[in-house]
C-alpha cells in the first residue's frame, strides 16, 4: 500500500471552485480499482501548537492506493484529465508526496 499527500494551491479566492469540482470527482476516484482512500481536506482550526497550516488557498488530498500501478492508472484516468481541465486556470502549484508504510 502507498500513501499520497497532494497539496494543491490555487489563486486567491478560488478554493471554493476547486472544492466544488472535487465533490464531483471523489466518487469517480473511489470507484477506481486499487483506491482505498481519497479525501480532499483543508486546514483544521485547532489549538495544537505543533500544527502548521497551508492557508486558505490550498487543498490537500489524502490518498491510499493498493499499489504504485493503481496510482499511475488513476493519474491517467479520463476523469482526472477532465478535472485538470476544469481547474487548470486557477491552480498555481501542486506538491505530491508518496509514502510507504514501515510497520
Amino acid at each position: 500500500m502507498i500513501h499520497v499527500v497532494a497539496t494543491i494551491e490555487v489563486k486567491e479566492g478560488t478554493r471554493g471552485k476547486l472544492i466544488e469540482d472535487f465533490k464531483k470527482l471523489v466518487p469517480l476516484v473511489l470507484a477506481e480499482d486499487g483506491c482505498i482512500q481519497y479525501d480532499p481536506t483543508i486546514d483544521a482550526e485547532t489549538s495544537i501548537e505543533l500544527q502548521t497550516t497551508d492557508g486558505p488557498n490550498c487543498l490537500t488530498v489524502v490518498e491510499k492506493w493498493e499499489s504504485e500501478e493503481a496510482l499511475k492508472k488513476h493519474l491517467a484516468a479520463p476523469h482526472m484529465d477532465e478535472h485538470r481541465s476544469n481547474v487548470g486556470d486557477i491552480v498555481t502549484g501542486i506538491k505530491i508526496k508518496i509514502y510507504e508504510s514501515v510497520c
